[in-house]
């Protein structure tokens, strides 16, 4: 195979094009700080007794009972680009953050008790910074439309434990 001199001008032409956009269009994108939080070694220790702190779960689940949980510095933004800044603040424990889009008055997600964990193919999931240790940041840039999300940890029992927050991208 050959490769012409005016497609090597033509892709190399755009070469710098490719490298420039996302960095500039990245000094653009408003910023949401999320610090993936628990209260230490024990958090997990009563997950047999819990009734369920998820949402819509049957426990009527009160957020001041919560040992983990997701905390944004912003509760809402305009629909675009939107970058999300996780955090896990724990001492000891890996945690993520997936984001998963709610319908209109959705009020629960797809939830495996076997697994312990939402079904993140069933729900939508969109996005997700993968598993963080302890003290580690990572990204993710999205294009949300106006509505609800969820940002959840799905490791297996922490949804449960009270780690999901909603998002609301507005007009």
């Amino acid at each position: 195979m050959t490769i012409s001199r005016r497609t090597l001008l033509g892709v190399a032409g755009l070469a710098p094009v490719a490298f420039a956009v996302p960095a500039l269009a990245d000094q653009n994108v408003p910023v949401v700080k999320a610090f993936l939080w628990d209260m230490g070694p024990g958090s997990m220790d009563n997950l047999d007794q819990v009734n369920g702190m998820g949402m819509a779960m049957s426990g009527n689940p009160d957020p001041a009972h919560a040992t983990m949980g997701i905390t944004t510095d912003l509760a809402s933004l305009p629909a675009g680009d939107i970058k999300f800044e996780a955090t896990n603040t724990s001492r000891d424990t890996i945690h993520e953050m997936i984001v998963i889009p709610l319908q209109p008055g959705e009020t629960e997600v797809p939830y495996n008790s076997e697994e312990m964990a939402i079904d993140e193919d069933a729900a939508g999931a969109i996005g997700e910074v993968s598993e963080l240790d302890p003290g580690q940041s990572g990204t993710l840039t999205l294009r949300l439309q106006p509505g609800t999300y969820m940002l959840v940890c799905n490791i297996p029992g922490h949804y449960i434990m009270g780690m999901w927050t909603l998002f609301t991208v507005t007009p």
